[in-house]
């Protein structure tokens, strides 16, 4: 089916429109760099822009356009798409580290169960909110539940990455559901300790445990699972160096954005 559109717009084709892409409501902006080239190729000359990863109000304009009435309909249905979900994610990542205030780090590494063709918008997003995309600095090991189960428990898996030459320089960051596997990650060479049940009392138990052993000092303390930003106001008082949020971040809305029509000269 082809698109009627330009049939609609034949007897305008040759007026100029103005139209400014205008932000709903406050937050993080992402996407102006994609935005601003995606308009270029329908047709749409950029008049005014926001940088990129900027704080706008609401009712602020992010972006103004000008073209024909066809350049302006299309760039509407490429821009919004570009710009609102990204910027929705960044919005939420920053509201996180706001409320953290400093006191806890903030992570949120679910992109990496995302779509390929998804992955690098979300980790620029969650970035441009001021979180980090990864819960520790190139490189380091993720040894997950999985890998956990698949290398024979705890010990052994932390044992294998210590054995082979070529990981010794990884930073050793694995999942733990219970107290007697993290003290047992703790001695066995663990430098990030990831309490991933979701359940603060597990938490409360590990840092309790591993400070009684001596060995709170050794490791970091990550937790994560379905952490709201309600939640951040007890994790700050709790003995852990960074949250891992998820579905908050990665699922958050869209950055609510309209296209309005300002002027059309013929």
């Amino acid at each position: 089916m082809s698109d009627p559109r330009p049939l609609l717009f034949a007897a305008v084709r040759d007026a100029t429109v103005k139209a400014d892409m205008v932000a709903q409501e406050s937050g993080i902006v992402i996407g102006i760099e994609e935005a601003v080239t995606a308009a270029g190729e329908v047709g749409a000359h950029v008049r005014h822009r926001i940088e990129d990863a900027s704080r706008v109000d609401a009712r602020q304009v992010v972006l103004s356009i000008e073209g024909n009435p066809l350049a302006i309909a299309l760039a509407e249905e490429r821009l919004v798409g570009i710009l609102a979900k990204p910027s929705g994610i960044a919005t939420a990542a920053a509201n996180f580290v706001a409320r953290a205030a400093g006191s806890v780090r903030v992570v949120s590494g679910a992109w990496k169960k995302l779509p390929f063709s998804q992955k690098s918008m979300v980790r620029t997003a969650v970035a441009a909110g001021g979180a980090e995309p990864r819960i520790a600095d190139w490189p380091f090991l993720y040894l997950d539940k999985n890998f956990v189960s698949m290398l024979g428990g705890v010990v052994a898996t932390l044992s294998a990455a210590a054995a082979h030459p070529d990981l010794r320089g990884y930073r050793r960051v694995i999942q733990v559901t219970t107290v007697d596997d993290a003290v047992a990650a703790a001695r066995t060479g663990a430098q990030t300790i990831f309490v991933d049940t979701g359940r603060l009392a597990d938490l409360s138990m590990i840092a309790d445990a591993l400070r009684q052993k001596g060995l709170r000092s050794n490791v970091e303390i990550a937790f994560g699972g379905g952490i709201s930003l309600q939640d951040v106001d007890v994790l700050r008082n709790l003995d852990v160096d960074v949250i891992d949020v998820g579905r908050a971040i990665v699922d958050a809305p869209l950055l609510d954005m309209s296209l309005r029509v300002k002027d059309r000269h013929d």
